[in-house]
């Protein structure tokens, strides 16, 4: 955390340099959650539930004033998963005036269902909230996918069947397009001027990954259910792509974009995702271990290795895990991705994410995000004009751990 200057005097609060965006600085604190959780260490603790913190607006949401104007269905899903995490693994609660984190969560959660579109494809989220914002006429299944997932998890923590039919419904409508295939080949999403029935076929991990995470959670709620067991396998088998043969079969990679050396500057991000969720759903749907952990350590033995080879004594991630060779690329994702591949081979020592009936402090507030000054579909806030003010933004400035990376390395044994 020492490249982490938001809790500094004159520098913003919980969120990544240019040119990361707002969301990614969600995904890691949500990381740093998970840091605390496998090594017991609480050294960032209070810096994390600040940065949380400081990215909610005054309606208790993650919908802060500095990011409105441009924010996305699928950001905001990932400050939510945050806080989910932050409910189910225990993290300390924030201060009593402040809201819990499982109703930030929920927040999330009723805004989202809010926004639930039938006026093209027969449902589903559109990619943005605002109109003014490329991707308004686009749904694609990391904002759907994340929208599952909440529901999924929030039926779990909280038993409430209206969050799990919620998720059911979020699952049947991906069924009824071409997001999903038989296969389960997860795509990226579909113009709404074709009413979703081209599918954009680029392939991302975290697609593959946050819909096993709302499968796997949909299974430990119903207990078992065959439905559900079908789709968690069914997943697994998808997510095979993103372990190619040639690598031995597994050693996680971005196909999409790491064989081409063309990723953007949040993809590098995503491996971390699918590597936390396939370790999360060992612990839901423990049938899973099996196919899961040995693509997990082959994965980690790859990134301490790409980190290993790296410069500045060997502190600075790389991207491609099958090489041995640092290939030359840093940055906050590729750092998440290692610290994210390698803690999720600690996830045999540690307990199952809590319930609220079991071991949950986090309190609920099921109303949460239904106030009168949240805006739904057609309110004037989604539809006028942007402004030059509105594009106007603050500075900002936030890092990724890495000493996180290092304190949980000697956890793992890699061998030769």
């Amino acid at each position: 955390m020492s490249y982490y200057k938001g809790n500094e005097s004159g520098q913003s609060v919980g969120l990544l340099p240019d040119p990361y965006y707002w969301w990614e600085a969600g995904a890691m604190f949500d990381q740093m959650i998970h840091y605390w959780y496998y090594t017991g260490d609480s050294t960032y603790n209070d810096v994390v539930t600040q940065g949380l913190l400081a990215q909610i607006s005054n309606d208790k949401d993650f919908m802060p004033t500095n990011q409105t104007k441009t924010e996305g269905n699928d950001d905001q899903a990932f400050w939510a998963f945050a806080a989910m995490s932050a409910a189910e693994l225990n993290f300390p609660n924030p201060p009593p005036k402040q809201p819990s984190w499982l109703s930030l969560a929920q927040a999330v959660f009723n805004e989202q269902a809010k926004r639930w579109d039938t006026t093209k494809c027969g449902g589903g989220l559109r990619w943005q909230i605002f109109t003014w914002n490329k991707g308004y006429e686009y749904k694609n299944s990391i904002s759907n996918g994340g929208f599952f997932q909440l529901a999924a998890r929030l039926a779990r923590y909280t038993g409430n069947q209206t969050y799990a039919d919620w998720a059911e419904k979020t699952w049947d409508w991906m069924e009824t397009t071409p997001l999903i295939t038989d296969q389960y080949n997860i795509y990226d999403g579909a113009d709404m001027s074709n009413n979703c029935t081209v599918p954009i076929e680029y392939q991302w991990t975290y697609n593959v990954g946050t819909f096993l995470m709302g499968a796997s959670n949909m299974y430990n709620f119903t207990d078992g259910a065959p439905k559900w067991r079908t789709h968690v396998e069914g997943l697994l088998n998808g997510s095979q792509l993103y372990f190619p043969q040639q690598f031995g079969g597994n050693i996680m990679q971005e196909v999409a974009c790491e064989p081409q050396a063309s990723c953007n500057n949040d993809q590098p991000s995503f491996k971390a995702y699918l590597s936390r969720w396939m370790a999360a759903t060992t612990q839901i749907a423990p049938f899973t271990a099996k196919f899961i952990m040995p693509k997990l350590q082959a994965s980690a033995q790859g990134a301490a290795k790409q980190c290993s080879g790296a410069p500045n004594g060997g502190t600075t991630c790389g991207r491609q895990w099958n090489s041995t060779v640092w290939d030359g690329k840093l940055g906050p994702g590729e750092q998440m991705s290692a610290l994210s591949i390698i803690q999720a081979n600690l996830i045999s020592k540690v307990a199952p994410p809590v319930t609220m009936d079991k071991g949950g402090t986090s309190i609920s507030k099921p109303d949460a995000g239904t106030g009168p000054t949240n805006p739904t579909p057609g309110d004037p806030i989604l539809t006028r004009k942007v402004t030059m003010g509105d594009k106007a933004g603050a500075g900002i400035l936030t890092a990724l751990v890495l000493g996180g990376l290092l304190g949980s390395t000697w956890w793992i044994s890699f061998g030769n």
